[in-house]
């Protein structure tokens, strides 16, 4: 997937999740699938439905560095593949 500049959560999307320790099972309102995600995936999740929704605004949102645009640029296509967000190119 090309990087994209902006991100959204799905319309149709209430992100109703459960989470404890690091981890936490979200209900996918479009797909009827439940996802088991980690703490990371789900403050990212979390964030992009907040409004960060750029590189820059979401490594502020989670304090990360340059060092983690990789680690986020990939967990942002796990995240749009089962279909909890999408890009805007």
């Amino acid at each position: 997937m090309p990087p994209a500049s902006t991100w959204h959560v799905l319309p149709g999307q209430s992100l109703r999740h459960h989470s404890w320790d690091q981890e936490a099972v979200l209900f996918n309102d479009l797909s009827g699938d439940t996802h088991l995600l980690d703490a990371d995936a789900l403050a990212l999740l979390l964030a992009v439905q907040g409004g960060a929704c750029d590189l820059a605004a979401l490594r502020q949102a989670l304090d990360a560095g340059d060092d983690a645009e990789p680690a986020l640029q990939a967990l942002l296509a796990q995240l749009a593949s089962i279909s909890l967000i999408a890009a805007h190119p």
